[in-house]
């Protein structure tokens, strides 16, 4: 992946609570963001239109575009409609495939973007990426992160649970991530940001050490600023490494090659205790094996809808989807046949766990 944008290293506001939405207005009068009020606000077919109308009354000037489907279409056509009108600044109101039609949109036009997550399915919050389809394929376009992200408890505990819970998987997936950036300096000596890797590995500890889960507002807390940790990560270093390993190019060729089959967060949750395997510790491979069976999160391919073969050639095209990329996967090369045998003996390995 080519190195992100990189123009804002930090957001000007953080605010991860219960009924941060109603501060909204006047986070957008920070004269940083909005000079003037105008504003263009990005929502989806969630509960963005009903946030929109909640703080309607207080930004008479907002003009609302409701997006759609997460592709790269969506988000040019978008900067189209952006261009007809001088706004100060882009609101991205919903979940992570809203926001990331927001983030792409606003990059091209150069306007800073604010993020309103009404769900934790993954780190996209924060980040310098967008995850568009294009040709039926899930691409990643570098952006601008957001100068502002608000994340509301109350909108997050209306949405659905099986998409807040993903979230927990892409955050343990960091833990994997940085294993491989770690094998990819010593055996290729590439350089390793150690201020990244502490805010990548920060998020992901907090989330395996906390007993809670997604019906405690300490623990969804916990998760929230563990996902926008993640996207500064990636904006401090300038590249996804602290959070992208051989887990997300499993999750990428399965996107590819059996789309539709589960969720972004629930599948680099999956691909990061596989290559943690691989890895061979112990002790990650039961910490996260833990983690996710505790929050009712796949660790076996038929809990995805895979068959093992299945599962089989996504590993083996794995390392095609991020040719730049050197991680367990690459590292270990092995065959349809090797892989085969170390998924029996993965699965041997949770059975042992229980």
């Amino acid at each position: 992946m080519p190195l992100l944008a990189r123009t804002i290293l930090t957001p000007l506001h953080i605010d991860v609570r219960r009924g941060a939405v109603a501060d909204l207005a006047a986070i957008l009068a920070d004269g940083r963001i909005s000079s003037g009020g105008d504003v263009a606000v990005v929502v989806g077919p969630g509960q963005g239109g009903q946030i929109a109308e909640l703080i309607r009354p207080s930004l008479r000037s907002a003009d609302v575009f409701t997006v759609a489907g997460g592709t790269l279409e969506a988000a040019d056509d978008l900067g189209g409609k952006l261009r007809a009108r001088s706004y100060d600044a882009v609101v991205g109101i919903g979940g992570g495939k809203t926001i990331d039609v927001a983030k792409y949109a606003a990059t091209r036009r150069g306007l800073p973007m604010v993020t309103v997550a009404t769900s934790l399915a993954n780190d996209g919050i924060a980040s310098p990426v967008a995850s568009l389809i294009t040709g039926g394929i899930k691409g990643s376009y570098g952006v601008h992160i957001p100068i502002a992200v608000i994340v509301d408890l109350d909108f997050v505990e209306a949405g659905p649970e099986r998409h807040n819970r993903a979230g927990i998987g892409d955050v343990v997936s960091n833990i994997s991530a940085l294993a491989d950036w770690e094998l990819a300096r010593q055996v290729r000596g590439e350089p390793v940001d150690g201020l990244a890797a502490s805010l990548a590995r920060m998020g992901a500890e907090a989330v395996l050490a906390h007993p809670g889960d997604m019906t405690d507002d300490a623990f969804v807390t916990v998760l929230a600023e563990a996902l926008i940790s993640s996207g500064l990560a990636m904006a401090v270093c300038g590249t996804s490494r602290p959070s992208s390993g051989g887990c997300h190019e499993i999750m990428h060729a399965i996107d590819a090659l059996f789309p539709g089959t589960a969720s972004h967060g629930e599948l680099a949750g999956l691909g990061a205790l596989f290559c943690t395997f691989l890895r061979g510790d112990a002790r990650r491979f039961a910490e996260m094996s833990a983690c996710l069976a505790r929050h009712n999160l796949p660790r076996l391919p038929a809990e995805v809808g895979l068959t093992d073969d299945q599962f089989v050639e996504a590993v083996q095209f794995a390392p095609a989807t991020r040719p730049d990329r050197y991680t367990i996967l690459e590292h270990l090369a092995m065959s349809a046949t090797e892989t085969r045998e170390r998924l029996a003996d993965y699965a041997g390995a949770l059975r042992d766990l229980g």
